[in-house]
């Protein structure tokens, strides 16, 4: 794998739209890995291993892409992590909730090569070291 390539987890219930966000991101140089709901995704952030970008879809069955992004900010060890939302919600009550929680970024499905790639470049420009 290229040292500089950016690993992207992607969490989303709907795996066509998983797979169409991947391809994507493949587009973008970056390494990709799927989880069809975030209880998966949390078990193996607990072991160590974590991407350089998390993408979260807000509306999955049990835990929502909101309560993953909770998660994620509460601990101090991935407070640096990218977090993108993703999702078909567009309510401003939606998008506030998830930049309230700690979201660096949200992007409307279906969304575009171009919006993610924007959409990204914000979120690690958000994290770069000051």
């Amino acid at each position: 794998m290229n040292p500089a390539m950016k690993r992207v987890w992607i969490v989303d219930d709907d795996k066509e739209m998983g797979q169409a966000v991947a391809l994507m991101l493949r587009l973008l140089d970056c390494s990709t890995r799927y989880f069809n709901h975030p209880r998966p995704a949390a078990q193996v952030l607990l072991t160590g291993d974590r991407p350089d970008l998390l993408i979260l879809d807000i509306n999955m069955p049990e835990v929502s892409g909101l309560d993953m992004l909770e998660f994620v900010r509460r601990r101090k060890v991935w407070k640096d992590m990218p977090v993108i939302m993703l999702s078909s919600e567009a309510a401003d009550v939606t998008v506030d909730k998830a930049m309230q929680l700690g979201a660096d970024g949200y992007v409307m499905k279906p969304v575009t090569l171009e919006e993610l790639e924007k959409v990204m470049a914000q979120a690690f420009y958000r994290h770069l070291p000051r």
